[in-house]
C-alpha cells in the first residue's frame, strides 16, 4: 500500500466531497493580507495557500474577495485557531455553520484546526491550549469531532499543538491518543514538524523517536514554522526560518507519509512573499537528501514572543479596502 495513502475510514467516519482523498498538493504557503496584493498581481509559482479561517468566515468585505479570487486558481485549504475541540464549553454551532459556508464557497480540499482548548465560559484566551492526554479526554474530544463532522459534512483534520508543561493526569503519550482519535473518529491529522521539536525539546525527549510513532497514514499535511530558541525553551512563534534540526524531522515525516501537502506558516515579522515562498522551497532539497551548509537557515535572531494565532482580519487597511470589493 501507498505509504501516503489513507487507510480505511473506521466506523462512524464522514464520507463526503472534499475527504482530503487528494492530499498531495505541493508546497504551499500560508495566505496573509500583507501579500494579497502581490499575489493578485503576479500569480505567484505556488501550488497551494492555506488560510486562516476566522480571518474570512465572518467578512464580505475585501478579505473574502480576495480569498474567492485565489481560489479561483489555486488549490485552498482552511485552518482554525478557534474551534476548541477540547474545550467543555458546548460547540459553537453557529461558528460551525460560518466555517462551513466559507468551506463550501471556495471549495475548501480541507478544514483544520488543533488539539487544544481556547477557552471556557464563552472566552476565548485566542491561544492553542493543551489537554491532558488520557482515556476521559479522548472519549471527550472523539464524541465532539463526531458532531463537528457532522456539521461540516467532511473530515476534520486536527494538527498537534506546541506544548509547554506535562500535565500528571497524563497516561497516553500524543501519537497514541491521535492514532485511537482518528480510529475512533474517522479524522485525518496535520503534522506540524516544527511542534513535534518544540514539545519534545520543552519536554526533555527525543523529537525523532516521538516522531517515528505517529499514525503516518492518517497525516495529509504537514506544516512547517520558525520558532524562537530561549535557552532553556522554546517558542512557537512563526517568525524565523526553519532550522536544521526541524527540516531533518520535515524529511522524515515527508517521506513516510508519502508526500503529502507541505506549508509553511509565517506569522510574525512577515518579510516579502519572494522570501516566505523561498523557505518552503528550501524542503525541495531536504527532500532529496541534499541540504549542502550553502542551503542552512540564518541563525536565529531575537523575534516575537506571543502566541501563534495569525487572527490578522481587525487590520484595518485590509478590512477598509474597497477596490476589490463585490460590486
Amino acid at each position: 500500500m501507498d505509504p501516503g495513502a489513507l487507510s480505511a475510514a473506521s466506523p462512524g467516519a464522514v464520507v463526503a466531497p472534499g475527504d482530503c482523498a487528494d492530499h498531495r498538493l505541493g508546497l504551499g504557503v500560508g495566505l496573509r493580507n500583507v501579500h494579497f496584493d502581490h499575489i493578485l498581481r503576479t500569480r505567484p509559482a505556488v501550488d497551494w495557500f492555506e488560510a486562516i479561517s476566522e480571518n474570512f468566515m465572518d467578512s464580505g468585505g475585501r478579505p473574502r474577495t480576495v480569498l474567492r479570487r485565489i481560489a479561483e486558481q489555486y488549490p485552498v485549504v482552511l485552518h482554525g485557531v478557534s474551534l476548541s475541540i477540547g474545550s467543555t464549553d458546548p460547540l459553537d454551532m453557529a461558528y460551525l455553520r460560518r466555517l462551513k459556508r466559507l468551506a463550501d464557497e471556495i471549495g475548501a480540499r480541507w478544514v483544520s484546526d488543533h488539539l487544544c482548548w481556547t477557552g471556557v465560559l464563552g472566552r476565548n484566551s485566542h491561544d492553542l491550549l493543551p489537554l491532558p492526554l488520557n482515556e476521559a479526554v479522548l472519549a471527550h474530544v472523539a464524541a465532539r469531532v463526531r458532531r463537528v463532522q457532522e456539521a461540516l459534512e467532511r473530515p476534520l483534520v486536527l494538527e498537534n499543538p506546541s506544548t509547554y508543561l506535562r500535565f500528571r493526569d497524563s497516561t497516553l503519550d500524543e501519537p497514541d491518543f491521535l492514532r485511537a482519535l482518528c480510529e475512533a473518529t474517522g479524522c485525518r491529522l496535520l503534522l506540524d514538524v516544527n511542534n513535534v521539536y518544540v514539545s519534545c525539546f520543552n519536554a526533555g525527549i527525543d523529537p525523532q523517536e516521538h516522531l517515528e510513532r505517529y499514525p503516518f497514514d492518517r497525516v495529509v499535511q504537514l506544516h512547517l514554522a520558525g520558532h524562537q530558541h530561549c535557552g532553556t525553551h522554546i517558542v512557537d512563534t512563526h517568525d524565523q526560518p526553519v532550522c536544521d534540526a526541524v527540516w531533518s524531522l520535515f524529511r522524515t515525516a515527508w517521506r513516510r507519509t508519502g508526500g503529502v501537502a507541505t506549508l509553511l506558516e509565517w506569522d510574525g515579522d512577515v518579510p516579502e512573499f519572494e522570501r516566505v515562498h523561498a523557505e518552503v522551497l528550501r524542503a525541495r532539497r531536504w527532500i532529496a537528501d541534499e541540504a549542502p551548509s550553502s542551503d542552512a537557515a540564518p541563525p536565529e535572531t531575537p523575534g516575537r514572543t506571543g502566541v501563534s494565532t495569525p487572527l490578522d482580519f481587525m487590520v484595518p487597511a485590509v478590512m477598509h479596502d474597497t477596490r476589490l470589493c463585490d460590486a
